[in-house]
Parts: C-alpha cells; structure tokens; sequence
C-alpha cells in the first residue's frame, strides 16, 4: 500500500551504482529503511540532497510491514533549514543527534510524541539564536526518556551522586559507574532545565567533554549492544574550539 507521512532522514547510504538506502524516521511507521532507485543517475527525477542526514521530509512510499526494505515514490523537504548547512557546530551537533537516534531507536511502529521530539530538536538547533554547546546533553537526557531510563531522583546532600547502573542520584555507590557530585549536580540542573534556556546552564568546556562521555556510558551501560557512537568525537572537537 501507498503511505505519505513525515519523517527525518538518519542515515543514507550508497547501493548499487545508482540507488541509496536511507534510514528514516517516519511519523507514521516508527524507523524504515527505504532505497531510492537511479537517485545517483545524472538526470534523476530525485535530488541526493533530499536524502542528506537530518533533513526534514515528506515522502509517498510503498509499504509492507513484512519488508524491511520498502521503495520511495516521491519525496519533498517538510522544512527548509536557515541555518544548519552554513554553521559546522549546528551540522556536527545534528549528525551527533541523528546517528545517537538512529542507533538506539529499535521501534519499526508509530510513535507520535517521540517523532515530535526528534521533529522539534532539528527546528529549534537550526533556528536558535542562543549558544548550544549544551544541546547535545540535554536532548540525550530527554531522549532518554522515550527509550526508558530517564535518569530518577534529583541532587541533594543527601543524594549527590548519579548511579549510572541504577539511573538514580544516591549518597553512595559500590562501583566505578557514578558521577561525582559537581557533574551530578550540572545533571540535575540540565534535568530541570528546557532546550530553549539549556544555555543558560554553566559548564567548562572540561566537564561538558566528562558529561558527554559519561552519558554516553550512561546509554551503554542501559542498552544491550549499543552500536559505536562516532560523531561524538568531532562534536567534542568543534566545541573544544
């Protein structure tokens, strides 16, 4: 059958001499793979630069829940970035945000609310004004959510550790895998905080690099098998500038 839905390019891959496979996120159907014939030809009826990562699009494609490979009939952009391809940090962080999605969502079903989360994500990092050099954290937190293990509880005297095993802010720990009190307490306060004032929240360029990597344990640590995160590394590079 014939579908039209919104959806957000995560990955795109080359096949064959002339098609790509795409990963994408789709409002209707939850994560597919779609390959899109003769797309590399010289005159193809479908620019590649549709299926370049995180571009927002509308798509008619054939559909079979038995198929994890479906064709896409037309393809057009839902929005049109103003600021993503002309900024680096933007474009590292986004692709940081893509591959982390593409990576860990295993739902092949509609979800409305976490396809609005990812939707709104790629908005707003294109049209704030303000500093993101803490988008990255606070999205992964809140991304946590939608895959289970939002981190519980909350920073205090009487909690001031993050137990990343056991996802909650304790007083001690019997492990290796914990925050120390300061990088718990910049975790609460991102918590609490929204995307859009996310910015205003204080961090070295030191312990934003030491929460990246911790939180990026933190997924480990929560998801069986969690594929290579790559794009974090030129992410902490740009931001180390």
């Amino acid at each position: 059958m014939l579908i039209k839905t919104r959806g957000i390019i995560l990955r795109s891959i080359k096949y064959s001499e002339t098609s790509i496979i795409s990963d994408i996120y789709t409002e209707e159907k939850g994560l597919r793979s779609y390959i899109i014939s003769g797309v590399r030809k010289k005159n193809a009826r479908i620019s590649p630069s549709l299926l370049q990562v995180m571009t927002l699009v509308e798509i008619v494609a054939y559909h079979r829940d038995d198929k994890e490979l479906c064709r896409i009939k037309e393809i057009k952009t839902a929005e049109v970035y103003s600021s993503i391809p002309f900024d680096f940090l933007k474009g590292s962080l986004g692709l940081f945000i893509a591959e982390l999605a593409q990576k860990t969502i295993q739902e092949a079903e509609e979800n409305q609310a976490l396809f609005n989360f990812l939707f709104d994500t790629f908005l707003h990092l294109d049209k704030t004004p303000h500093s993101i050099a803490n988008l990255h954290l606070h999205f992964m937190l809140t991304f946590s959510t939608f895959l289970g293990f939002r981190p519980d509880g909350k920073y205090s005297e009487l909690s001031p550790l993050f137990d990343l095993k056991e996802g909650i802010f304790t007083k001690q720990v019997n492990h290796v895998y914990f925050l120390k009190p300061t990088i718990s307490q910049i975790l609460d306060q991102l918590l609490n905080s929204t995307a859009q004032n996310s910015h205003l929240i204080k961090l070295s360029k030191a312990n934003r690099k030491l929460l990246l990597t911790q939180l990026i344990n933190y997924y480990r640590l929560h998801i069986e098998n969690l594929p290579t995160i790559n794009a974090h590394t030129i992410l902490q590079e740009v931001l180390d500038d």
